[in-house]
């Protein structure tokens, strides 16, 4: 089977919905497909070998029609694809492969989706899968189709606890601070970092907790660090570290020593109104379940179809509920050693044998 693939993101960063994208191509490659990515600049092999551990070796970089205004170009070349997989960037194509795929990794909302050429483009395309129940909740709505879910694949098996693990809080997220005025930026939401250092130091103060410490880590661009240095201010006299582009390999060290992970995205945010604020998913969280961080991470978003409360993590909508969790577990090592074992059994649910088989799925259809 020949198959194409394509995402208008590809770039200098490989972020989630590139790992998505490129390891579909690794899932097709090793049932034998011939696979093409639609996308000239070839230097994304590497970094999908460096950044993410993909060997795309086998897979062709070829020119990309559809930034093509010509629709007779782009129908001469994607006719040519038994199999065709598209992600969204909130509009959708004219696909003329066998079998056309669009995928969602952002819960679109106010984007014109039902407007009359896109009912004529919905007659090309088999299928619509989305990264997440939530994401779904609000593509189905805006575009008018019934699409399914693949959960993201989470490399799990690069995650282990460390053999003792140490008084360590973790939460790692982009540093950015989104500018609203700026239209068209891909950074939907923030990770509302301070909103973490603000409950570490309450609890630090009304629970006089000692011997704790809180990690934030996150990539940064150059013109992020204007807010890393913003967040370093409020850490002043706090056992607590900011720390911008750690190394993969020392994340992962991280991952293994600490107990607690800590997620905020969305927080105070109206998610119905502006879902794309929330976490459409939450990679991160599995995989710090996956080195056996117990998760409190806020319960909107993608992240109650990752956590079962109390079960193999917890959620929270109030700064004060994350400070009251937390604390509980503090006191109670036996408690938290339990949720580990059970977040740890869940993290291998998002493992990329099971996205694969996922995809296979949806190519067999």
């Amino acid at each position: 089977m020949k198959a194409g693939i394509y995402c208008p993101y590809f770039g200098s960063v490989l972020g989630g919905g590139e790992r998505y994208l490129l390891t579909i191509a690794k899932c097709l490659i090793d049932k034998d497909h011939q696979v093409d990515i639609f996308w000239s600049d070839e230097s994304i092999k590497q970094k999908a070998l460096d950044d993410l551990k993909l060997d795309l070796s086998s897979v062709n970089f070829v020119n990309n029609p559809f930034r093509r205004g010509n629709l007779f170009g782009r129908f001469s070349v994607t006719r040519k694809y038994d199999l065709i997989f598209y992600m969204s960037d909130g509009s959708l194509p004219f696909l003329f492969g066998r079998k056309n795929l669009i995928h969602f990794q952002i819960p679109f909302t106010n984007v014109d989706g039902k407007r009359p050429i896109n009912f004529i483009k919905k007659l090309f395309i088999k299928d619509f899968f989305c990264n997440s129940l939530f994401t779904k909740r609000f593509v189905d709505k805006e575009f008018g189709v019934s699409s399914k879910v693949v959960y993201p694949p989470v490399a799990v098996n690069d995650f282990k606890p460390a053999e003792k693990k140490e008084n360590i809080i973790l939460s790692v997220g982009r540093f950015t601070k989104v500018d609203e005025s700026k239209k068209g930026t891909r950074l939907l939401h923030e990770k509302k970092q301070a909103v973490l250092i603000e409950v570490f130091k309450d609890l630090i103060k009304k629970k006089k907790l000692k011997g704790w410490s809180l990690k934030i880590v996150g990539g940064a661009f150059e013109q992020d660090m204007e807010f890393v240095e913003d967040l370093k201010k409020q850490t002043e006299g706090c056992s607590i570290e900011i720390l911008p582009n750690l190394s993969f390999k020392d994340l992962q060290t991280l991952y293994g020593r600490a107990k607690i992970y800590w997620h905020a995205a969305g927080f105070e945010e109206d998610e119905e109104k502006f879902p794309e604020r929330s976490e459409h998913f939450g990679i991160v969280v599995v995989e710090a379940m996956a080195a056996g961080l117990v998760p409190v991470v806020i319960g909107q978003g993608g992240t109650p179809e990752i956590i079962e409360d109390k079960k193999n993590g917890f959620l929270w909508r109030k700064k004060k509920a994350l400070l009251e969790i937390t604390h509980e577990l503090i006191k109670n090592p036996e408690k938290m050693e339990r949720i580990s074992r059970e977040a740890q059994k869940k993290a291998g649910a998002f493992s990329q044998v099971n996205f694969c088989k996922k995809v296979n799925e949806l190519v067999e259809d």
